[in-house]
């Protein structure tokens, strides 16, 4: 018997005809612990309109959606607001049963759906600031290139006050619940710290010039119905202002100590080092590579004021995990941290030297010399790491002065 699935009201012209994906645990390169959704709409009126598709195992999930409201042959305009293949996949399947008139996306979206799937019958470009009516409906379309594709747009429904906002204001969260006042508040700054953290991070000046743009053009909105997660049909002022205190980059008093260990001599100088920022008052998380993942590294690093890295040395190198997870952070591009560097050696002792070189590649304010052990610390060793965590307090709080 094959399964049912339903559309989702969110006014009365517009239902949520997505897919939830319980399974999916990454999501390139970002840990998702709890799933995801893929966000497709539909707008109902005198011209139905389909909003995105499905990552495309997905297609038939979202189809029967569909047809739980019209059959989706009577469906007349496609809007591609991202080409990425969580969006898109289901493509070439739903065209295949629905055969719009138009399929419209930016002009570089255009581009992107030729390069993934070949010519397209109807393929059609639109323009920043550009209000087109289909039937009934005033759609207007913003480019928000870069925000995380070139080809990335959002529309926004006139008559009903709802902005889609494509990979903006979401979350990589699957539930059965599919509006964000129906879960938990922390929960929800949880993810959406988790997901603007590992994804948009490195694109927060374009986040702050976007928000002056949508100030320019002055729509009004009742509802942000991203394309992952819940849809935000009350108070979208609150994604709107942790989007915003993000995307600043303010740092506060906290730190976090990254490190991993092959006998216990980097752990011992990480714990140290902790109780040297914590003695000066400065909250610390202790993250030991293995129990953590990169992508909580990277969401624990979104607000902190202080990022301390330690390796072992292995072959005259970094630590491969630590290699990753640093190499992962300097592609996020966090600003304005202060920090140092740590680790143990047995030989030669290269991996502080790089750990150092790297905070170096990713502007951290290094305090003091980097700090490195040989085999196994003793009373003075530790001494140093808790005095260099304490430094690394004193120089993260004259800063906030």
């Amino acid at each position: 018997m094959p399964e049912t699935f339903t559309a989702v009201p969110v006014t009365d012209r517009v239902h949520w005809v997505g897919a939830v994906d319980w399974s999916v645990r990454n999501f390139h390169g970002y840990e998702t612990g709890r799933g995801t959704t893929y966000n497709a709409y539909l707008v109902t009126g005198e011209k139905n309109v389909l909003l995105d598709t499905v990552k495309a195992p997905f297609s038939r999930e979202m189809l029967r959606r569909v047809a739980s409201v019209l059959d989706p042959a009577s469906i007349d305009v496609i809007i591609s607001h991202h080409t990425e293949m969580d969006h898109t996949g289901a493509m070439p399947e739903v065209l295949r049963a629905v055969k719009p008139d138009a399929v419209y996306a930016s002009k570089m979206g255009v581009q992107a759906l030729k390069d993934h799937f070949g010519d397209l019958d109807g393929l059609t470009s639109v323009e920043d600031g550009q209000t087109l009516r289909i039937g009934d409906a005033s759609f207007t379309f913003v480019e928000t290139r870069m925000l995380h594709w070139p080809d990335s747009m959002f529309s926004y429904l006139q008559e009903e006050k709802v902005l889609f906002s494509n990979d903006a204001f979401g979350m990589h969260l699957a539930s059965s619940e599919r509006f964000a006042d129906e879960l938990p508040r922390d929960l929800l700054e949880q993810e959406g710290a988790k997901y603007y953290a590992n994804i948009l991070l490195p694109l927060s000046g374009i986040v702050l010039k976007l928000f002056e743009k949508m100030e320019g053009l002055a729509l009004p909105l009742s509802i942000i119905a991203p394309d992952h997660g819940p849809i935000w049909r009350r108070e979208p002022e609150a994604i709107l202002g942790l989007y915003k205190r993000w995307a600043s980059q303010k740092r506060d008093d906290s730190a976090v100590v990254v490190y991993d260990t092959m006998w216990g001599s980097t752990r011992a100088l990480a714990r140290a080092a902790a109780e040297g920022l914590a003695g000066n008052g400065t909250r610390v998380k202790v993250m030991e590579i293995g129990p953590n993942h990169r992508s909580d590294v990277a969401t624990e690093i979104l607000e902190a004021g202080a990022l301390l890295a330690g390796s072992p040395t292995m072959n005259n190198n970094l630590f491969p995990t630590v290699a990753d997870v640093l190499t992962y952070l300097k592609g996020l591009k966090p600003k304005g941290l202060v920090g140092a560097a740590f680790g143990s050696f047995g030989w030669s002792g290269e991996a502080v030297k790089q750990l150092a070189d790297v905070l170096d590649a990713m502007k951290v304010e290094t305090v003091g010399e980097p700090l490195k052990v040989k085999y196994v610390p003793g009373p003075e060793e530790l001494a140093r790491a808790r005095a260099l965590g304490a430094d690394v307090s004193k120089r993260l709080k004259a800063r906030r002065r």
